[in-house]
């Protein structure tokens, strides 16, 4: 338990409630206290009497009361400390209800972003008839390599079949096709029968013409007959094989032998054709799962993210549920976090020449727990960096000190020409000012991690938060020097244009900036501004009524494009995500956005909204930088700094 003595502390709270005018006039009105006079006692004249202390390092508070009647005194001052713990109950209750409250508004609008998460996974896997996509992954990865080893053992069949067939029709000295007519025509009857006839009457004609004349009517007769042959020849081929042949064709008639090769050339084909149709199906099958391969990594990003969002939403549930079962133990409770450690005892002896006798009785409170316990219904501020962490779930790239709680060295005199062209000291260019100190090492860790947080050059980077006061544009100026003192040219782009102050940290004219360019009003050679080596800065101009239609613009791509080409690094310190979306548009230009998150500051439902602004956009965030750590508040920190003699910052982290 951590003693309630830091000025930040309750336990200065519960004096002065117990100080206050209506616990007073309470006391005063119960035990009917007056005057001497016989008016009654007035709140101030009480309070005169009055002493509310705190032992030094404890929880435990000192009361005492002046009166000249011991036992009045003895009286005042129990009473008081019993209507104190009368109120103590109430309020522990109170919070507990308000607590309760909040949780029952919570519940229902944390089921509903559970149910909508549960139909987005389900409407996913329909949509990509995903059942489990690992395991489908891997069951298609095996099922093409089978596939690849049947169009192996495909392709060789198919290549046999080519060389069978081909030795085949060299022998025969026919291809495939007029190998398959001529077996169709050795098989046809009708052809051979006419063919027999053909070539029966080419046999008796060459015979007559030996001793016949060429006009004898025999002669006539057998060519006219011959003709005819011939011709009923033509015609039951031509019917059979679906086109006219030559008369006389070898492929009308050939051996035995002949027609055993032709069978053979036309069962190969037959054979060969199948393999090519079998083939061709393969490799459609094959581009099919290549196809549905190609989509696994999309698919298995998509679901990751959605079973997280799932996973997220359900976690909050869970946890909302298991506080309103806490809140309502406490609800319930009839005791508060305070109570009576010793009560007053009647004095013996006067503490004054004039008889006043003082009484005094100890209150305890019961420590920081049950008074954190209050507090914590009504502070929702994100507290540590391991609470960060668990609320948005971004990488932590960078823990930055808080400087109003370090004693900083003294601050080079560093300042730069005002518009009015006077001079005016930088504000809170720690990189600059003060590069050996803790927060100045803090930023180069922050630079660092930053760029291994990504496989890609990080050539544009946003900087935004979920709130305003976080610190993003103090970080933003501080990343750019860091990064410009590590020998790359950056430009700094104040593109908040609805709460500029790049100008004011930089100490440099808004006249011409951001804005102009973007309506064309001004050239970039004059709006930027090199406010050190390496490093320029383009500030936000004049405040445009519409700041959303100028950023969302092609100028905008455009300009960002041009400078991404110039410069090793663009930073775009951008609005507040709860107050703008102006981030979420430059995020889509951009290769990530950082977020800044100051404990004590970032309220956790503020933080939540800003990241499922971030996770519905489909931004990339690179991660999440810390500003204003305070290592007292962190319960397990491992993260230290301090300063040494001559001012040089050490970061560590305990092992």
């Amino acid at each position: 338990m951590q003693p309630l003595a830091d000025k930040s502390n309750p336990i200065t709270t519960e004096v002065e409630v117990m100080r206050s005018q209506p616990m007073i006039q309470q006391t005063i009105d119960q035990l009917g206290l007056r005057q001497s006079m016989g008016a009654p006692l007035s709140v101030n004249e009480f309070l005169e009497k009055l002493q509310v202390s705190a032992i030094k390092e404890t929880d435990i508070l000192i009361l005492s009361y002046q009166d000249f009647d011991p036992a009045q005194a003895t009286e005042v001052v129990n009473t008081l400390m019993s209507l104190y713990l009368e109120h103590n109950v109430y309020n522990h209750r109170a919070q507990a209800v308000a607590a309760r409250r909040f949780i029952e508004q919570q519940l229902p609008h944390t089921e509903t972003t559970v149910k909508q998460a549960e139909d987005n996974l389900r409407q996913f896997k329909q949509a990509n008839q995903v059942i489990a996509l690992s395991e489908e992954s891997t069951s298609a990865v095996k099922s093409l390599s089978e596939l690849q080893g049947q169009i192996a053992v495909t392709q060789t069949q198919l290549k046999d079949a080519d060389a069978q067939i081909m030795a085949y029709q060299n022998q025969l000295g026919m291809n495939a096709q007029r190998a398959s007519e001529s077996v169709s025509l050795s098989q046809s009857q009708g052809v051979q029968s006419a063919l027999a006839e053909a070539q029966k009457l080419e046999t008796e004609l060459s015979a007559q013409r030996t001793v016949l004349q060429p006009n004898h009517p025999k002669i006539v007769n057998l060519e006219s007959r011959l003709a005819n042959a011939r011709s009923l020849l033509q015609q039951r081929s031509t019917q059979l094989l679906g086109r006219e042949t030559p008369f006389p064709d070898r492929s009308w008639q050939i051996g035995i032998l002949q027609q055993d090769i032709a069978k053979t050339i036309v069962d190969l084909n037959s054979k060969r054709n199948g393999l090519a149709q079998q083939l061709a199906t393969l490799y459609q099958i094959e581009a099919e799962y290549r196809k549905r391969t190609d989509l696994f990594p999309g698919l298995e990003k998509e679901q990751r993210e959605l079973e997280r969002q799932l996973e997220a939403s359900q976690s909050t549930y869970a946890q909302l549920l298991q506080k309103m079962g806490e809140i309502g133990i406490a609800e319930n409770q009839t005791i508060g976090n305070a109570r009576i450690m010793a009560a007053a005892q009647l004095p013996t002896k006067p503490v004054s020449n004039t008889a006043a006798f003082l009484a005094a009785g100890l209150l305890g409170l019961l420590g920081a727990g049950a008074t954190a316990y209050g507090l914590e219904v009504f502070d929702q501020t994100i507290k540590t960096v391991e609470q960060a962490k668990q609320v948005l779930g971004f990488t932590v790239l960078g823990v930055i000190p808080d400087a109003n709680k370090r004693k900083q060295p003294a601050l080079q005199h560093s300042s730069a020409l005002h518009h009015s062209g006077e001079e005016l000291p930088r504000r809170n260019i720690v990189v600059e000012q003060s590069p050996s100190s803790a927060i100045g090492a803090a930023y180069r860790i922050l630079q660092t991690n930053l760029k291994f947080s990504s496989s890609q050059p990080l050539r544009v980077i946003v900087v935004s938060s979920a709130v305003p006061k976080e610190g993003k544009s103090t970080v933003s100026a501080n990343l750019a020097a860091a990064i410009a003192q590590s020998g790359k040219r950056v430009i700094l782009i104040d593109a908040d244009l609805h709460c500029p102050s790049q100008h004011q940290i930089w100490a440099i004219s808004n006249d011409v900036g951001l804005s102009h360019l973007l309506v064309e009003e001004a050239a970039f050679g004059k709006a930027a501004k090199c406010v050190t080596s390496n490093l320029d800065v383009l500030t936000a101009g004049v405040m445009p009524p519409n700041t959303l239609a100028l950023l969302d613009s092609q100028r905008m791509s455009t300009l960002i494009e041009e400078l991404a080409e110039n410069y090793d690094t663009v930073i775009l310190d951008t609005p507040p995500l709860n107050l703008a979306t102006d981030a979420l548009i430059l995020g889509k230009m951009a290769n990530g956005i950082l977020m800044v998150v100051r404990p004590g500051l970032t309220n956790v439902g503020s933080a939540g909204f800003a990241r499922e602004l971030l996770e519905q956009s489909g931004q990339t965030v690179l991660g999440q930088a810390i500003n204003g750590f305070v290592a007292a508040n962190e319960p397990h920190s491992h993260y230290y700094f301090s300063d040494n003699l001559d001012g040089r910052g050490l970061y560590s982290t305990k092992q």
